[in-house]
């Protein structure tokens, strides 16, 4: 098991590195053109949530499109007990709803996986001790 979590803290460090060095040269892009557009490029949550972005390859509008979804139904949770396929499903349908089909959430305060997901449609996010994974898969047309 420790294995393992060092394999998936391994791989989000190395894909937060990735992820940094893309936000770096969309930043650079960014002061070319607005400086006053830079604070666009964080994504806006309330600290008190206590946040954390372990892994993204999404755009910062559905980042946080992802953190009002999840915070929102947290906070109608009764008794603020977590559910987790409640929020999972919450998240998938907002998101199928607003970007199209194939979204897929994991959440849960332990758990392990490795998905293939498509390009800038993948999110690994914790809110206080619950983790979020939510990415999109393509979606390919049946063969008649």
């Amino acid at each position: 098991m420790e294995g393992a979590m060092e394999e998936l803290e391994r791989r989000s460090r190395f894909l937060s590195s990735l992820i940094q060095k893309k936000k770096a040269d969309e930043v650079e892009i960014e002061e070319e053109h607005h400086d006053d557009d830079k604070q666009q490029l964080q994504p806006q949550h309330d600290p008190n949530l206590n946040i954390k972005v372990r892994a993204a390859d999404m755009p910062i509008a559905l980042q946080n499109q992802a953190f009002r979804c999840a915070k929102d139904c947290l906070d109608s949770m009764p008794n603020k007990k977590l559910d987790s396929k409640r929020l999972a499903l919450a998240l998938k349908k907002e998101f199928d709803s607003s970007y199209g089909p194939a979204w897929h959430c994991i959440v849960g305060t332990s758990f392990g996986s490795y998905v293939t997901h498509s390009l800038g449609g993948f999110i690994y996010f914790s809110i206080s001790k619950v983790y979020v994974l939510l990415f999109r898969t393509a979606v390919e047309p049946l063969e008649k």
